[in-house]
């Protein structure tokens, strides 16, 4: 490949990396503005000194001679006789004013800076919870939590460090380059010299950032491994303390440590090398150009002096943009990772629908419905189902018959992959998502309780709700007792994932908060399964008040608990085999009259 070829790739991959945060900017463009201008005029105070600077050199080398700056006012000022205060003194308050000017717009560049870092990191947090809210949930079937946490955390925290990065070199850069007007203006040969032996530095460095750049996809890897296995650690803590799985666990997080800590050192190794070399080599070039600007050129003394000073300022900050831009290479995993979760072409979106859901009239209807979490791997196969409106259809099957999966066809969680859900003769596709979940509620056996008060887990999902109304519905569901005893009330908070609450407790408040709901249709996915038969009578009490008048989808546990149900339907493997009332399956003695003897002897489906 051709180098300019090969060159093009590299300015494509490089712009590619950082077209996130440039595609950012327009957001909060007067922020990053108002930092552009504040650190050009703090460059440009900076070149003003240096330029007083070198008229203050002059008149201490050169007392008889005026003081010329090129300014024609400047110089009228100081040599005007009307001020008590001699050139010297004049020109030192100029110098001193430059550099409390510079001082300043450089407070304010670090202030925008900062402005515009945390604006960034609020977009993109902003950005990635949109994208994780409008995903559907086979999504996060496929990923692990922890490594959106690290995404949304750790990664976000880094592009913050890479835009402060890209101010600072933007900041330095225009610093050097008036630098090197001055150094110009002073003398264009050791100037053309300078330059030229610094294009030659940046490419050889140019060699190292790449290899950094590389580098550093795997701490981003380690990263994401180390936020998983440690969420999955503290989530699971309660199953490796029964398995007695600790040194397992010991083995698996020092693994993902000891990764994290590899990957990190070896992206170390490889950044701060170049700041050395760039040092060693910069110091070389210094000494150089001091002797060969004493034995080959003639410079007044003055301008020399200010030539080297000048050099000497421009060289750290070259070293600093080196450092910088290899520190900015760490960082390309970090913008991949967010790049990646927040592209939209390769994502399973729900696709929301325009109709708004009022009610449901007459039924549900699965129509030939086939679904499968991969196309190549069904799990329901044409299904026909109509769920009347105002009556009880209950889910019987084993253990992975797709029981919970055609439940989570009706508020929508999953689509089918051919067939069709009907509401009233409306495709469910066609309606406003949300409309239709507001008017559902569903007590599953695995019920998320917030790290909030009891209040607010109750009042989850209804806003406005009163106190009396969040009372009453504790009270139908059993739960107002226990609420009572607790420390603070309704005040209590429940921990992380419910931890101060019992299995039947969290059940019952799963029940308050969709009684509080007064949802249409209600889904109970095993609401009673794993509980003591006292939590299994009360929870059954609640569920039974709950369901008066509404459409209930009930996945059972027991068959006890759906004996009165208007419909009961029998799954296995995914297909329907029977369908009818309860008492017409057991007459007929198929797959229900198995089941119903089967738990008699054992005590449940399993």
């Amino acid at each position: 490949m051709p180098k300019a070829q090969r060159n093009f790739f590299k300015l494509n991959s490089y712009l590619q990396n950082n077209y996130l945060i440039l595609r950012e900017i327009k957001h909060f463009r007067k922020i990053a503005i108002l930092a552009v201008i504040s650190s050009f005029l703090a460059a440009s105070f900076e070149g003003v000194s240096i330029g007083f600077l070198l008229s203050f050199l002059q008149n201490l080398t050169t007392p008889d001679q005026p003081i010329q700056t090129g300014i024609s006012w400047v110089d009228t000022i100081l040599a005007s006789n009307a001020l008590p205060l001699s050139p010297l003194y004049r020109i030192s308050l100029l110098i001193l004013l430059s550099t409390w000017m510079r001082a300043t717009f450089n407070y304010f560049s670090g202030i925008y800076t900062e402005s515009a870092q945390l604006h960034l990191a609020d977009r993109l947090h902003k950005q990635i919870f949109e994208q994780l809210q409008a995903f559907r949930l086979s999504y996060f079937a496929q990923t692990r939590s922890g490594e959106l946490i690290n995404t949304i955390t750790t990664e976000i925290e880094r592009i913050k460090q890479a835009f402060s990065g890209m101010a600072f070199v933007f900041t330095r850069v225009m610093t050097v380059c008036v630098y090197f007007v001055v150094m110009f203006l002073i003398s264009w040969q050791l100037s053309i010299i300078s330059v030229l032996i610094f294009l030659l530095i940046a490419v050889g460095l140019s060699t190292l950032n790449k290899r950094v750049r590389e580098t550093s996809f795997g701490i981003s890897q380690a990263n994401s491994q180390f936020t998983a296995t440690a969420v999955e650690f503290i989530n699971g803590i309660r199953t490796i303390q029964a398995f007695g799985t600790q040194e397992f666990e010991r083995q698996r997080f020092y693994k993902a440590s000891n990764d994290q800590l590899n990957a990190a050192i070896k992206v170390a190794k490889a950044w701060t090398i170049v700041k050395p070399i760039a040092e060693g080599i910069a110091t070389t070039v210094l000494i150089s150009l001091i002797l060969l600007s004493f034995t080959k050129l003639t410079l007044p003394v003055a301008s020399l002096l200010t030539f080297f000073f000048v050099l000497v300022r421009v060289i750290p900050n070259i070293q600093d943009i080196n450092g910088t831009v290899a520190f900015l290479s760490t960082l390309q995993g970090s913008s991949e990772n967010i790049k990646a979760i927040l592209q939209t072409n390769d994502k399973p979106y729900l696709k929301n629908g325009k109709f708004k859901f009022q009610s449901l009239k007459r039924s549900i209807d699965l129509v030939s419905v086939d679904f499968g979490y991969t196309a190549d791997n069904l799990v329901l196969h044409n299904i026909t189902l109509t769920i009347e409106r105002g009556k009880t259809t209950a889910l019987v099957g084993a253990s992975g018959a797709g029981k919970t999966t055609l439940a989570d066809l009706i508020p929508r969680f999953y689509d089918p992959i051919q067939g069709q859900i009907l509401i009233d003769g409306i495709d469910s596709q066609k309606l406003e998502i949300n409309s239709l979940r507001q008017r559902m509620a569903i007590v599953s056996q695995d019920t998320f309780i917030f790290n909030t008060s009891v209040r607010e887990n109750i009042a989850y999902g209804t806003s406005g709700a009163s106190q009396a109304e969040i009372r009453a519905a504790a009270k139908l569901a059993n739960a107002l007792e226990f609420i009572e005893q607790m420390p603070e009330g309704f005040e209590t908070r429940l921990g992380d994932r419910g931890v101060r609450l019992s299995g039947g407790q969290r059940q019952r408040i799963a029940i308050a908060r969709a009684l509080l709901r007064d949802p249409e249709i209600l889904i109970l996915d095993e609401a009673t399964s794993a509980l003591d038969s006292v939590s299994e009578r009360l929870i059954q009490e609640s569920i039974e008040k709950l369901a008066v008048g509404r459409t209930v989808i009930a996945i059972a546990h027991r068959l006890s608990t759906i004996a009165k149900a208007d419909k009961v339907v029998v799954l296995e493997q995914g297909r329907i085999v029977e369908q009818g009332s309860y008492q017409e399956l057991l007459e007929m003695k198929g797959k229900l009259w198995k089941y119903h003897q089967m738990q008699n002897e054992s005590g449940s489906l399993g």
